[in-house]
């Protein structure tokens, strides 16, 4: 990556900022899916959320302990390019109790390496902002016919908890699949945080993860505004290592993680820290890169 790369991109964010403002007016115009009954609605926080139907996650039927949930969770598939170096992503709204066994079913049918949650548990107000999934430190927890155990747990300096999962199906002789689960509790909902720092050590993170491990599951509360920026600056930063030069409309990445799920990024103030985390882990890379060569 060259420094005019960068250049080029700073010389973007005034002239994006305009185009965004008229694309969040007419923002998410697409076809909802439609359900023939409302057998699913009480696994959907918000109707309007529902994931666009040629992108919804789709669980195995022949697998799914909870018949009446016919198959359905809340997660879409996203990505804006099919290359082996670019990340697929699974944006999801926050796990409820009655969808645990969902997520974790999940989970094991797409072979997901990382699980990235961008939430409290319960807000500053009180309020569940998403379910306890993950938390094992006393023993295995069990959800239907599904086990997760923990391993290990770690801190960072920047506030960020990591979890060393393995999950697996209670009866099966398989090894268990290790997950990463990484939860960044400091970001508000429907704000941004203070400074970009832990954001983009989640991202140097996941440089180790090989793309083509299995697409990375990404989730808030409704799984739209914090997920959709994540996955924002994910993407970007990675195609343009792999020198895909139309990374650099930021609009047009929006544009297409909105055709895939309603709602990705929600505000202009998560749009501006987008291009806030990109551009200062592009000078990082620059200085990292200098640093190599002198």
């Amino acid at each position: 990556m060259s420094y005019h790369v960068y250049l080029i991109f700073v010389s973007f964010e005034a002239s994006m900022l305009k185009q965004f403002e008229f694309s969040f007016s007419q923002m998410d115009i697409y076809t909802y899916m439609k359900f023939e009954d409302q057998v699913f609605c009480h696994q959907i926080a918000v109707l309007l959320l529902i994931s666009v139907d040629k992108n919804r996650v789709v669980l195995n039927s022949c697998k799914d302990y909870r018949p009446e949930a016919r198959g359905y969770i809340n997660a879409s598939l996203v990505t804006t390019s099919s290359s082996e170096n670019v990340s697929q992503f699974i944006a999801t709204q926050g796990p409820l109790p009655h969808t645990y066994e969902d997520f974790w079913e999940m989970v094991l049918q797409y072979h997901c390496p990382v699980i990235v949650m961008l939430t409290r548990l319960v807000d500053n107000y009180k309020m569940v902002k998403c379910g306890d999934y993950f938390q094992a430190e006393d023993g295995p927890r069990e959800f239907g016919d599904k086990c997760i155990v923990t391993k290990w747990i770690r801190t960072t300096d920047t506030s960020l908890e990591l979890h060393l999962l393995e999950v697996n199906h209670k009866e099966s002789e398989e090894a268990p699949m290790s997950v990463l689960h990484i939860q960044y509790p400091e970001w508000p909902d429907h704000g941004v945080p203070k400074d970009t720092i832990a954001v983009r050590e989640i991202l140097k993170i996941l440089y180790h993860v090989p793309p083509g491990l299995g697409p990375i599951v990404v989730h808030c509360s409704a799984g739209i505004g914090r997920t959709g920026t994540y996955c924002t600056i994910h993407n970007t930063i990675q195609r343009i290592l792999a020198g895909d030069m139309s990374a650099l409309d930021l609009v047009n990445t929006i544009t297409m993680f909105r055709s895939q799920r309603i709602g990705m990024v929600q505000t202009q103030d998560q749009y501006c820290f987008c291009y806030k985390a990109i551009i200062e882990e592009l000078e990082d890379l620059i200085s990292e890169f200098n640093t190599q060569r002198s």
